[in-house]
């Protein structure tokens, strides 16, 4: 098979790249080889919450003009201000076409989230029902909050929220209740329903009847105007169409919380990602992975720009019938996502052999207590790229391989809160890498068509 571009890895990097090269006409196809990590994620849109020096950040954007000078070797210091802002709203007008409204603060600031433990986390883009609280957090005009759970449901605990909530200095004036209701559903299933995850639950809330019993039980713990938390419990594809519904029917203001994986509010921003990815006509290979990539080696009279050429991929689900393309890119994830390996003394990429940034003593991988102050050095490390983020193998560049996402090097999306801001910006950038390449050989080979026909 033949493609423009084929993108290795199916979550927010791989996807972001894949949408982009789809729109642009590229012939696209997606090896995702299971579930990326947005079944573990919050579904907002961190961007930068913290400076890799630890310092808070109110408004993102700005503090990005920064960082080509105070973290050079960081993926925005290459990409820049300019594009990071122009493939986030990109983004925003992606996702908002395809079903997934995201809204930040109109004043381009960051905003608080609310975690199913009861702390506020810092984020930059949120989906419709995730309550957006100030940055100063004093100028919070919540009055009431009713933190609700589903009764025997595991994942979330209002009275552990409620007493976190209550530790924060600046929500002293704000009244919080908890509840928890339960629905006759869960007598014709054969499972205990203590046993039952997000989406379990979701599958019973698909039936109308029981939205209804839900949006009457709401009612009988909250008035309107109050703030009403409850869990993410809403599928994946029509989840925010039921919780309108039941705004509508019980006038609350509903703010939804990621719960313990599977996180519906990142599995809604995957699945509605893939689905347009396929409805656009790409090619999505599910459950499959790449073994090994055949390499041709460009040789040149510099040999600083001699480089390696990828051809082809093989898979373990096509066996000996290679994927071809002119482009390709790697966004496998770090070590959570088996992009990244880690052996006794080293780490590796496992799929090409690329060249890893990384210490060369495994005790210089880690701090010395497990939580500590400082962050763990090996969050930082990664793949060793050009300023435009192409693969390093054995010290050459592969001109056509590019990387994107968690497993390129020099930053901590864990310590900044800037995972998926650095993912759909270098999936992005390396989307409009790849246009302008083939654009400008589809350039010349018509004008030497041209050219050949008039001679």
């Amino acid at each position: 098979m033949n493609f423009d571009t084929i993108i290795i890895g199916g979550g927010m990097a791989g996807l972001s790249c894949a949408l982009r090269c789809l729109e642009a006409g590229l012939k696209t196809a997606v090896i995702a080889s299971g579930q990326s990590a947005l079944h573990f994620s919050s579904g907002s849109i961190d961007v930068l919450a913290k400076t890799p020096s630890g310092k808070h950040v109110i408004n993102p954007m700005d503090s990005l003009e920064t960082f080509s000078k105070e973290y050079p070797s960081h993926p925005y210091a290459a990409l820049g201000k300019e594009t990071v802002e122009r493939a986030i709203n990109w983004y925003k007008t992606t996702l908002s076409a395809i079903g997934v409204p995201l809204t930040s603060q109109k004043d381009g600031l960051n905003h608080y989230r609310l975690t199913p433990l009861g702390t506020m986390k810092s984020t930059w883009l949120s989906q419709p029902f995730v309550h957006q609280f100030p940055m100063d957090l004093e100028k919070n005009k919540t009055q009431k909050m009713v933190l609700i759970t589903i009764d025997g449901f595991r994942d979330f605990q209002p009275k552990l929220a409620q007493d976190n909530l209550k530790q924060i200095t600046q929500l002293s004036d704000l009244e919080i209740a908890t509840a928890s209701i339960s629905l006759s559903a869960f007598n014709d299933i054969q499972r205990n329903h203590c046993e039952l995850r997000s989406i379990d639950i979701s599958r019973l809330l698909s039936k109308r009847a029981n939205r209804q019993e839900l949006a009457y039980a709401l009612q009988q713990h909250a008035n309107p105007g109050d703030l009403v938390v409850l869990p993410s419990i809403f599928g994946n594809g029509t989840g925010l169409s039921y919780l309108r519904e039941i705004e509508q029917l019980t006038k609350l203001t509903l703010c939804e919380v990621p719960t313990m994986p599977p996180s519906l509010l990142g599995i809604r921003l995957e699945e509605s990602m893939k689905h347009a990815f396929i409805e656009l006509g790409g090619t999505m290979l599910n459950g499959d992975h790449v073994v090994q990539g055949e390499f041709s080696y460009v040789d040149k009279s510099d040999p600083e720009h001699s480089h390696y050429r990828l051809n082809r991929l093989f898979t373990k689900n096509h066996g000996d019938f290679p994927l071809q393309a002119k482009q390709f890119v790697l966004a496998t994830g770090s070590f959570f996502s088996q992009g990244l390996k880690a052996n006794v003394d080293s780490m590796i990429e496992p799929i090409f052999g690329l060249d890893i940034a990384q210490s060369d003593k495994r005790t210089d991988w880690y701090s010395h207590d497990f939580f500590s102050t400082q962050s763990h050095p090996f969050l930082s490390m990664g793949i060793k790229t050009t300023a435009n983020f192409q693969a390093i193998k054995s010290g050459h560049v592969i001109d056509n391989l590019y990387c994107a996402g968690a497993i390129l090097s020099g930053y901590n999306p864990i310590l900044e809160g800037s995972g998926s801001g650095v993912a759909i910006s270098s999936g992005f950038h390396a989307a409009e890498s790849i246009i302008e390449q083939l654009q400008c050989s589809d350039s010349l080979q018509n004008n030497n068509t041209k050219a050949e026909v008039a001679l």
